[in-house]
């Protein structure tokens, strides 16, 4: 991880005095994310964004977490300029303060990708749908690593649904800067040049071609569980440059990472093949009663399939090649997974202009304006309160609940 300049000096600056809380999007390690707008520029909240705040009073590791706060928020920096990538966030703005640290970025509305395919029938995506989403996710992590970032945090959770209907990639403090190897230029073929002449319609139905699966039923939903930071000392490769610090989700960890031997971009077309996974069949495949058991599955076992082969159960095996230097994409990165045969027929070129992705999201503005109208909350009452000690519950109308 790079050394990120301070907040103040590279985005924005926010007033947290001026922002109000409509409701509490998510909790994690690193802090709370809160759904927030400005009474004084936009009294009825028609455009929120989300707000992380990071208490520093509460962290058990202050000097790491800070440390790593700074630098999603100078990945957040060099996202938005100078074009932002469609599927990737921007950041909007930063504070700081002895007590709190925070960075504003776009709000999603349709909330993530987990929790989107809970609502599906048998906890699954269509291949079809699969497609969709995985095209867009291949393009935002083409992006980072042209930028010679490694996103090492892919998972359900960290892909959340815009208003438009499109995807975005959310937290980046486990990412990591590396050097590129030096590969050889890509060979086109012909066919596999688009026709831009062809005339389109820009849905989903004409973008993806539907492909029959057979999916599994009444699958649980997996324990996602982050895997704590811990160096593991190893000599850098002259040619590129290989991380060695063990991150990531548990059951979305790599094989290289597991092993301690060094690790680069190529764990993050790992990770796109577990995520497809679950999405397929609804868990992941490596799960075990116990991580040391799931490490164990990364390390030795082949993931399982259903059914007859297909082009995406292909996908998925390429993806999961326990050899990083095997793995679809190592060589030529995003290029080799977009020639695969499962994305065959897709229009790289116009997937932002699909009007009707497979879900856009309510708009909740009647609800978001009531909130506001109530006043909302001050953040930093919110965390007042939970330092407070235990006390008599107050009454219901003026508890504090997660909106």
């Amino acid at each position: 991880m790079d050394e990120a300049p301070s907040p103040s000096n590279t985005s924005p600056e926010l007033n947290l005095e001026n922002l109000k809380a409509l409701k509490v999007l998510g909790k994690g390690a690193m802090g709370t994310v809160f759904l927030v707008h400005d009474p004084s520029s936009d009294p009825s909240a028609r455009c929120p964004f989300a707000l992380k705040v990071v208490d520093k009073s509460s962290l058990r590791s202050k000097l790491d977490a800070e440390r790593r706060a700074r630098w999603e928020i100078q990945v957040l920096t060099r996202l938005s300029h100078p074009n932002p990538h469609p599927f990737l966030p921007s950041l909007l703005g930063s504070f700081e303060s002895d007590e709190f640290m925070g960075w504003a970025v776009p709000y999603c509305p349709g909330g993530d990708l987990n929790v989107l395919r809970y609502h599906q029938n048998d906890r699954v995506f269509s291949p079809a749908v699969i497609r969709f989403y995985l095209a867009e996710i291949v393009c935002a992590l083409e992006h980072l690593h042209s930028m010679g970032i490694a996103y090492r945090d892919l998972k359900p959770e960290n892909v959340l649904i815009q208003q438009s209907g499109h995807v975005t990639l959310t937290d980046f403090d486990l990412s990591r800067s590396l050097k590129h190897r030096t590969v050889k230029p890509d060979v086109v073929l012909e066919d596999d040049v688009p026709d831009i002449r062809r005339k389109h319609r820009r849905h989903l139905t004409r973008w993806l071609t539907i492909i029959n699966d057979n999916h599994s039923k009444g699958l649980k939903k997996t324990k996602s569980a982050r895997v704590s930071p811990v160096s593991r000392r190893k000599p850098s490769f002259s040619d590129g440059e290989r991380a060695n610090s063990f991150v990531g989700t548990e059951e979305y960890v790599s094989p290289e990472v597991v092993r301690g031997e060094g690790h680069e971009f190529a764990v993050d077309w790992w990770a796109l093949g577990i995520l497809t996974y679950e999405a397929l069949y609804g868990t992941t495949p490596f799960k075990a009663k116990s991580r040391k058991e799931t490490f164990r599955n990364v390390l030795t076992k082949t993931p399982e399939f259903i059914g007859k082969r297909t082009a995406l159960t292909d996908l998925i095996e390429r993806l999961l090649h326990k050899d990083p230097t095997k793995r679809l994409g190592y060589a030529r990165g995003a290029s080799e997974i977009k020639e695969h045969e499962f994305f065959r027929g897709v229009r790289w070129d116009i997937l932002t202009e699909v009007t009707r992705p497979p879900f856009i999201p309510s708009r909740e503005d009647g609800d978001l304006t009531e909130k506001a109208t109530a006043g909302g909350v001050s953040v930093r009452d919110y965390f007042q309160k939970l330092r407070s000690p235990p006390s008599m519950p107050p009454s219901p109308d003026c508890q504090l609940t997660e909106f």
